[in-house]
């Protein structure tokens, strides 16, 4: 039901407050990652098209959770379309997770962005980032290509927003896989703020 990067979050929050408790010593810190994890909340966020020069007529606001969309059943993002080559860039600031080349999003990078939320660029062409790399609004993180799955397609970026906190109100029952929903973020309803 939840995503992978969530799971790994949840666990990592879970295992290192439980070490923290465990001790005696380090016992009274228990209560600092929840803290750090309330701040974060607290922390502003203002995006930008991750695409040099795209607009919001490069990607279709209908296709967040469309279906059916091929072997991930609903499409949990949205694809900007622009010419290979073009910079990807960081629509805001953060810390990039992870990059990895493989797989259904072929050469990727995930920023962990304010408000702990992670933002997935898939499909590129280049990566331009590193892991623990701090970004800023606009830092390049790769260029639009049409790796993974999207091979043969026109070039594009796949852009998802998640979060490892889920947003209850977000849930919905009356879609395929609207469970998963509340952990997912429609990036259109942002990037037109």
């Amino acid at each position: 039901m939840i995503t992978a990067t969530t799971r790994r979050f949840l666990a990592s929050l879970l295992i290192l407050i439980g070490s923290l408790y465990r001790n005696k010593r380090t016992r009274k810190f228990t209560l600092i990652p929840l803290v750090v994890i309330g701040l974060g909340f607290l922390v502003p966020q203002k995006m930008i098209i991750p695409v040099k020069g795209a607009t919001a007529k490069d990607w279709d606001d209908h296709s967040f959770w469309a279906y059916p969309w091929g072997s991930s059943v609903t499409h949990k993002g949205i694809d900007i379309f622009k010419r290979k080559g073009t910079d990807v860039i960081s629509s805001t600031y953060g810390i990039v997770l992870y990059t990895y080349e493989g797989g259904k999003g072929g050469k990727t990078v995930m920023v962990l962005g304010p408000k702990w939320r992670f933002h997935y660029y898939a499909h590129l062409d280049e990566v331009d980032a590193f892991p623990f790399q701090p970004v800023a609004s606009g830092t390049k993180l790769g260029t639009v290509g049409n790796s993974g799955n999207a091979i043969g397609k026109p070039p594009h970026l796949h852009y998802t927003i998640t979060t490892p906190f889920p947003y209850w109100w977000l849930r919905d029952p009356e879609v395929i896989q609207g469970n998963r929903k509340m952990f997912y973020l429609d990036p259109d309803t942002w990037l037109r703020k």
